[in-house]
């Protein structure tokens, strides 16, 4: 693998005290996603696993090398649905991603895979394999709230998660009436990442003293409930 495509990432849980003193940091030196209406946005994912749950296996096992496929959205907005694989390789991280239409990822949580070949996106075709291959099938809904901010030196992307919540055994991640459900603690997750290297000023606004990184994962927090 090229090891110049995939980031660094840092993750921590931090309380409330935390949040709002990071956030007033950022704010004074970083930008706010231009993307964020309001400084926030709502995210959806719909993430895929097979019936050994080898992603979540992977991720608790802190496996090297793994990956994982979700599809997701923003705000609502089902006219823009992204089909994603995230890799992670020696503690660093990369993303694809495709967009897809709202018809083919409803095809999908209904198992109507036959179109996937002949669709002209790699990362499409990959899906198809890998459900046929590994048995990959949407097993839950994980929906937040993300804070972002952006530093363009180090092409850092700081952001900031809470109200995680889980739609249970829940696919039907196009359904605005999907019953979902608080999971976890109400933890809020800071993320950091970047390319070569964190700059300084990023580096001390998100300072959190004594506390460890974690592995947190809303994937992973969210199964504990289906």
């Amino acid at each position: 693998m090229d090891e110049a495509n995939y980031r660094h990432e840092w993750k921590h849980i931090i309380n409330n005290a935390d949040k709002i003193a990071i956030r007033q940091r950022l704010r004074a030196v970083a930008q706010v996603d231009a993307n964020a209406a309001g400084g926030r946005y709502l995210i959806r994912s719909l993430y895929f696993d097979n019936i050994s749950d080898k992603a979540l296996r992977e991720k608790l096992d802190g496996v090297n090398r793994r990956e994982k496929f979700r599809i997701r959205y923003y705000n609502g907005n089902t006219d823009q649905i992204h089909l994603e694989k995230k890799s992670k390789w020696n503690g660093l991280g990369t993303k694809d991603r495709v967009l897809i239409t709202a018809d083919e990822a409803q095809r999908i949580v209904e198992g109507d895979l036959s179109w996937m070949m002949e669709s002209q996106r790699p990362l499409v075709q990959e899906l198809y394999v890998k459900m046929n291959s590994q048995g990959l099938r949407p097993k839950t809904i994980v929906d937040y709230t993300r804070e972002p901010f952006v530093y363009a030196p180090g092409n850092v992307r700081v952001t900031l998660d809470d109200h995680v919540r889980t739609g249970l055994l829940c696919t039907d991640f196009l359904n605005p009436d999907c019953i979902t459900i608080p999971a976890g603690a109400g933890e809020t997750i800071l993320e950091v990442k970047w390319d070569a290297y964190l700059p300084s000023v990023i580096r001390d606004a998100v300072q959190l003293g004594s506390r460890q990184l974690s592995a947190f994962s809303k994937y992973a927090t969210c199964r504990m409930y289906g």
